[in-house]
């Protein structure tokens, strides 16, 4: 993803801060909207309409280690880079553990935060992208289509949409609630996971077994993730 297609959310209540940081990424063609406050945050971040979050940790209304669990809990996916005052190694694993994708404390050279937010970016590829990939594993959102290198796969359309929940968001929990929620429009109970299981199943038989892969794991209690990498 370019730089000017990304939009950045910048959480942070000082500010001075908040206004430097959101002048610096305009500048470097991000598109930013800022929120002072952990509750307006929290809004804003469960509508997915980001590319990234720059969180700050203590905010007013609710804190950013609440704001990253409640965001996961909702199967929220977007890349979240903490940017606080607090540089302890506690605070640190703590809000990696919890969700969050980088920690940068303050002070901060604004080129590593840029750097770090476009290695984010690489990472977890266009929000909107036409394709979506992991290695070699490939699907293709216009054509609808689903390849692992050369060969072709079939997948029928919820088989697709369920894979295409899982590589929007590579490495991270898809909660089985929500994956429910998606995939199949709220018809069936979040207590339903049976169904769910039985589509993870047809697709590792599609684009797992036959290759020697295992890109989609189960998160024991929890639900499912994709590996970035394929597997």
């Amino acid at each position: 993803m370019t730089p000017s297609a990304a939009r950045v959310l910048v959480v942070e209540d000082e500010r001075t801060v908040a206004a430097a940081l959101a002048e610096g990424l305009r500048h470097d063609g991000f598109a930013v909207e800022t929120a002072g406050d952990g509750l307006v945050a929290l809004d804003l971040g469960l509508n997915g309409r980001y590319d990234l979050i720059v969180l700050d940790l203590m905010l007013p209304g609710l804190a950013g280690f609440d704001l990253c669990t409640r965001w996961r809990a909702a199967g929220i996916g977007t890349p979240v880079l903490v940017l606080t005052a607090r540089d302890g190694e506690q605070d640190q694993v703590r809000a990696l553990t919890l969700g969050a994708d980088d920690y940068l404390p303050k002070p901060f050279s604004y080129r590593v935060l840029l750097a770090r937010l476009r290695a984010l970016l690489r990472r977890t590829g266009p929000r909107d992208a036409t394709s979506l990939a992991a290695g070699d594993l490939v699907l293709d959102r216009a054509a609808r289509t689903c390849r692992r290198g050369t060969a072709a796969i079939d997948l029928t359309p919820r088989e697709f949409a369920l894979l295409e929940l899982l590589m929007s968001r590579p490495g991270r929990v898809v909660p089985k609630a929500f994956a429910l929620e998606r995939v199949w429009d709220g018809v069936l109970a979040a207590g339903e996971t049976n169904v769910l299981e039985v589509y993870i199943g047809y697709l590792r038989r599609k684009v797992d077994l036959p290759f020697g892969r295992h890109a989609i794991g189960t998160v024991r209690g929890t639900g499912y993730r994709l590996d970035p990498d394929g597997g």
